[in-house]
């Protein structure tokens, strides 16, 4: 059975598998939870604990699990798993949407820090020009799902008051890439939800794949998008606060 986890501090949903798992668990449990959550615009933080009487998963369950995953796929911000089962342990998670970390069921308060602490994004610096009405993004190292959740946080409330970006600046030596499938999925998440609010993206980045970039990305996004090289972010922020109307 799939049981929810009360009593846990403010922003996290927890559930607890022992047991055999259905398809119904899910649908039962962890569906409302979710749904919940998305009525009320919380991005979910899951702590989700495989029990020691965990016994198995029944027919179906994996399949109803997915399902449930994908209808609430850009909701998860962050995930614990914690158990002491060796082939859940080992289990990857590239595909998941969010960071994920595996505790033992001895790190229990550990894992409940993790999933409480601040998003932390890696290698990734961003500052918001407020008089200019630009932001502008420095990678340093791989881009991971945080570095857009953190995006976001700065840009939408920016937005919601009723002020603009004139544009978005990338400021890079060269573009880094994505940590796993999960960050670049989250990368295209972040671009659909935000390409039309930002009319033009400067990248300032050297290499041969930023010169190609510019008409390639331009096919997928409504923003204008121009190349510089890295020591132009000057110009590259000037050309970026040039005021154009988006499209509808």
């Amino acid at each position: 059975m799939l049981e929810h986890i009360e009593g846990l501090p403010d922003g996290l949903i927890g559930v607890r598998a022992t047991g055999k798992i259905t398809g119904q668990d899910y649908d039962e449990v962890l569906e409302p939870l979710l749904a919940h959550a998305r009525r009320t615009g919380q991005r979910v933080r899951l702590l989700y604990h495989v029990a020691p009487a965990f016994e198995s998963f029944a027919p179906g369950a994996a399949w109803a699990d997915m399902q449930v995953g994908l209808r609430y796929f850009w909701l998860f911000e962050r995930c614990a798993v914690v158990t002491d089962k060796a082939w859940l342990r080992r289990a990857t998670h590239a595909l998941f949407p969010c960071p994920l970390k595996v505790f033992h069921d001895a790190e229990w308060n550990a894992a409940i820090g993790w999933l409480s602490a601040p998003a932390d994004p890696k290698n990734f610096n961003y500052q918001l020009l407020e008089d200019r009405e630009v932001l502008v993004v420095e990678p340093h190292g791989k881009l991971t799902a945080e570095s857009f959740d953190v995006l976001a946080a700065t840009i939408d409330p920016w937005l919601a008051s009723g002020r603009g970006l004139h544009g978005m600046v990338v400021h890079a030596r060269e573009f880094p890439g994505w940590e796993s499938i999960g960050s670049f999925l989250r990368h295209v998440h972040f671009v659909r939800e935000h390409h039309r609010k930002i009319p033009r993206v400067a990248l300032c980045v050297d290499g041969a794949l930023a010169k190609l970039a510019p008409p390639l990305v331009e096919i997928f996004v409504a923003a204008e998008i121009r190349h510089f090289e890295y020591s132009q972010l000057d110009q590259a922020i000037d050309w970026a606060a040039l005021s154009r109307v988006p499209p509808a």
